[in-house]
């Protein structure tokens, strides 16, 4: 490995004064040709903040903002194999811990009846769901941040993959797609995502080492981003560019002079593995992060966590006594009077008729729209669908229609406290339940701002 430095802005042009405009020219020390790095990160772009007029305006399919759509369709095609030996390794796990049930029909045929069964709650052990799940869903995420996307366009290029390539892809021949797996893969892979993305910045910044140590270094930076690090290996392995991996970054920043001026410095530092004279495969691991000063105003602290407790009133066709339940939601606070969540809702009841206890489960996704939206309390009103079972039994869930008021009150930008009440009406039982709650909520990151 070698370092490629690039002369600073002082070095190739005059000293300007502070007050003079800084006319930037980039000369490289070394040449080395036919290496494709991508382009700057989101935050080093020097951008106009009228891009933030619609913040939620999906720019994934345009690359209106510089950012590297061939960079994004490389590291796609790697998920996507990438995808196909997890799901190989997967396949060789007991099925006591994926769930993924054998069959003897044809692959197309058991696939098409898993997507017209679906989505259902999913019973997998826990850490696949709300670990492993997370985990690639922050893949997906980095594969797009990675690529000069903002973390808004990153989530949803998440949330398309998780989605179709793999719930309703490579999953759903072994299986029924999951609903809560539909939520949290891009949901947390954001939160994970960019903590990782962050990560790889800090290491990176300090030589490429973990506590001093090269091979640590290695393997977190595999373990950070392994889309890119086989991208990379593939890439050495056959000695030209096959995957385009690794991201390059632009530093800018004022420097103060002796002489008290000041002037603005350009620097890239890239690192380029030596081919054989073919086109060289790149890591493009920048020493240099730098913010160009402009905020996102979306970023995942807009992510939210609840948990708590509900009093469930329960219709007399569960044949159950009411009673109390542990909730959680997972969800999106987009604006301080718009959000959405997934809300799971698990008890053990006791049946009317014996006395024994059989597990109520409720789960809904749902809206909310605050009043009051400028002020710390927030009055709303919830809509939702979903599902209730008992025992986990799915001949006899019912598909609920939901609605209710609630109180918001925020403590915090990152914490609230949170009450409501729902109705709930299941079809199929056409049982009409009750659901008091109480929750603390968390908002990841900077929470809301």
């Amino acid at each position: 490995m070698f370092s490629s430095t690039y002369l600073t802005a002082e070095e190739v042009t005059p000293k300007p004064a502070a007050s003079e405009d800084v006319v930037i020219n980039l000369t490289p020390v070394t040449e080395v040709s036919a290496v494709a790095v991508t382009n700057t990160s989101w935050e080093d772009k020097n951008l106009p903040y009228d891009v933030y007029n619609h913040p939620y305006k999906i720019a994934l399919f345009n690359t209106a903002n510089g950012e590297d759509g061939e960079r994004l369709w490389s590291q796609t095609k790697s998920v996507a194999w990438y995808g196909v030996g997890v799901a190989g390794f997967l396949a060789v796990l007991p099925e006591s811990v994926t769930n993924w049930e054998s069959s003897d029909e044809g692959l197309a045929e058991k696939w098409w009846d898993n997507v017209r069964e679906g989505p259902v709650w999913d019973r997998d052990v826990w850490y696949i769901n709300y670990i492993g799940h997370p985990y690639f869903g922050g893949v997906y995420y980095q594969s797009a941040r990675k690529s000069g996307y903002r973390q808004w366009d990153a989530f949803i290029y998440s949330a398309l993959m998780s989605t179709f390539y793999w719930e309703y892809g490579i999953e759903a021949f072994a299986e029924v797609p999951a609903l809560q797996d539909l939520v949290v893969t891009p949901v947390l892979g954001w939160v994970y995502g960019e903590w990782a993305f962050n990560q790889e910045k800090d290491i990176v910044q300090g030589g490429g080492t973990v506590w001093g140590s090269e091979a640590l270094g290695s393997t977190a930076l595999f373990f950070l981003d392994p889309v890119d690090s086989i991208g990379y290996s593939i890439n050495q392995l056959v000695g030209k560019q096959v995957v385009i991996a690794g991201t390059g970054y632009v530093g800018i920043q004022e420097v103060g002079l002796p002489d008290g001026s000041s002037e603005t410095q350009v620097k890239i530092n890239l690192r380029y593995a030596m081919g054989n004279g073919k086109s060289n495969s790149t890591k493009a691991r920048s020493d240099m992060y730098n913010s160009a000063g402009i905020e996102d105003p979306v970023d995942f602290g807009i992510v939210g966590f609840s948990a708590g407790y509900a009093y469930l009133n329960l219709d007399e066709a569960w044949g159950l006594e009411s009673g109390w339940a542990p909730t959680f939601s997972l969800g999106l606070y987009f604006t301080p009077a718009f959000s959405s969540r997934l809300n799971y809702s698990r008890g053990e009841m006791k049946q009317k008729t014996t006395a024994e206890r059989s597990i109520y489960e409720n789960y809904s996704v749902d809206v909310q729209y605050y009043f009051n939206a400028k002020n710390d309390f927030r009055p709303y009103i919830n809509l939702g669908l979903g599902e209730a079972l008992k025992d986990e039994d799915r001949d006899i869930k019912t598909f609920q229609t939901n609605a209710g008021l609630g109180i918001y009150y925020k403590l915090h930008r990152n914490w609230a406290l949170q009450l409501d009440w729902q109705h709930y009406y299941g079809s199929t039982l056409s049982a009409n339940d009750d659901r008091a709650t109480g929750q603390v909520i968390y908002r990841f990151g900077d929470g809301e701002r």
